[in-house]
């Protein structure tokens, strides 16, 4: 007999507080999360062709409840994903591991790419630095924190989503979280409530 897989994934843009986001997922849960790109359209096709999605979609009620979740916490509400069904199995043993790790970092507090490479055996600059690329890979930001993840000494680090680093710096504030003055990176970011 033939073993099944999850199936297509499809997703749904929805609106929150900072603007148009999108989940994508399948039969084993969610697949894809993508912030605001400049267009609504944009974040769409993003999501889409990252997610390999067949189609937009009406959610069923599980992944209906991830959108409520992301729009309460994009609105500065603490949420805990760490329930959500996600589907990390298309993925290398050292990204699962990272990202399972990186679940469990609490609404408001931060950590380092260098400590999360510690807490998987390996205290090296490079291990830091492979966390680091997975964090820019990563499926579903909000859900798995990897605003959350700081550069030594405190520094914000990378964010791959629209706006950068000044993106993460707001999604930090919205948590109660400041780090640093980025100033030349504020104005390209996109607005977000009250910040």
């Amino acid at each position: 007999m033939a073993v099944m897989g999850p199936g297509p994934a499809h997703h749904r843009i929805f609106d929150t507080a900072i603007g148009p986001c999108g989940i994508a997922w399948n039969a084993n849960g969610l697949v894809g999360v993508r912030l605001p790109e400049a267009s609504p359209s944009a974040t769409e096709r993003r999501l889409a062709a990252r997610t390999a999605s067949a189609g937009a979609a009406d959610p069923p009620p599980a992944m209906a409840a991830v959108v409520a979740d992301i729009q309460r916490c994009l609105a500065g509400e603490p949420v805990d994903f760490a329930a959500v069904a996600v589907d990390l199995s298309g993925l290398d043993p050292f990204r699962r591991r990272l990202y399972e790790a990186m679940r469990r970092l609490a609404w408001g507090c931060t950590t380092t790419y260098g400590e999360l490479a510690r807490q998987l055996g390996s205290s090296d600059w490079e291990a830091a630095r492979a966390v680091g690329e997975a964090m820019g890979r990563n499926p579903v930001p909000i859900v798995i924190p990897c605003h959350r993840v700081l550069a030594a000494g405190g520094k914000l680090g990378g964010f791959s989503a629209h706006g950068g680093v000044a993106t993460k710096a707001k999604l930090l504030a919205l948590e109660g979280v400041h780090v640093g003055n980025n100033a030349r990176s504020k104005a390209d970011a996109p607005r977000l409530p009250g910040l």
